[in-house]
């Protein structure tokens, strides 16, 4: 259903980073990584709560760059 790898000439796959449209709670960052690890998003974002819970907020820090810097599914 979802295209996350993509065949380049030479043959080989590469995986992509997008946010997710359909798997989000704020801006799909857990859903896209998830889609791409093939983890389930429920469990990146305990992960990702409690990075900013016990990292003094490096796990909200993260998520806003990512945010950014990853482009939106098509």
């Amino acid at each position: 259903m979802f295209d996350t790898d993509t065949t380049t000439q030479s043959g080989s796959s590469v995986r992509r980073f997008r946010r997710s449209r359909t798997d989000r709670m704020v801006a799909g960052v857990c859903g896209g990584v998830a889609r791409v690890l093939n983890v389930d998003a429920a469990l990146l974002r305990i992960l990702l709560v409690a990075a900013t819970l016990l990292g003094f907020g490096a796990g909200a820090v993260l998520y806003l760059v990512c945010w950014i810097l990853m482009p939106e599914d098509a």
